[in-house]
């Protein structure tokens, strides 16, 4: 028995339309058009009170955590703000404390495509690196490919298409990743 896979992509920054933005709906974008369902929270439905581990959860913290625990995988994607992630997608992670106690913890049991970008390598890498340790933290299993953005060159059209082919197979193969391995898990545990 085949099902639909659920990608949930999360990141972009305030900015509507922002490249990271972009660079996430490509990815989900292809992941759909590889038979999985996907649902996008950026911009501002990230725009959350911060986290506070003692405090009441706000409705958009709630949105989000329900479709991270309704998720098969996830794609997360930050700009590079001071050579790390920015604070409003750090902050959209860090309310995922609060899916400590789920019947999957954290992002147990899902594949997580990484996504950074930046005006320059060193920025575009070292988020990417954080993307991934912070995945790692929350029990998530990166994909074997992430995608580190240097946007120093113009790679997204104002409409949001990618104008650099070896950024778009990137992304396409990111998806290809993600939709791959939550196939693979969701068949897998409907034989258990």
């Amino acid at each position: 028995m085949h099902r639909i896979v659920n990608v949930v992509g999360v990141g972009g920054s305030s900015r509507p339309g922002s490249t990271a933005e972009q660079a996430l709906r490509i990815v989900l974008d292809a992941a759909q058009r590889r038979g999985a369902s996907v649902q996008l929270i950026a911009g501002p439905a990230l725009a959350m009170p911060l986290y506070d581990p003692h405090g009441t959860t706000a409705p958009q913290a709630r949105r989000l955590l329900s479709a991270i625990a309704g998720a098969d995988a996830l794609v997360l994607a930050s700009p590079a703000y001071h050579g790390g992630i920015s604070g409003l997608v750090k902050n959209a992670l860090d309310h995922v404390e609060e899916l400590r106690e789920d019947t999957r913890p954290y992002f147990s049991e899902r594949a997580v495509g990484c996504v950074a970008v930046a005006h320059g390598w060193q920025g575009a890498v070292s988020t990417l690196a954080a993307l991934r340790d912070v995945t790692h933290a929350l029990r998530g299993w990166p994909t074997p490919l992430g995608a580190a953005i240097n946007t120093s060159t113009a790679c997204f059209s104002p409409a949001g298409d990618c104008k650099d082919t070896h950024v778009q197979e990137q992304l396409e193969e990111i998806a290809s990743q993600v939709v791959e391995f939550a196939t693979i898990r969701a068949l897998a545990t409907s034989t258990t």
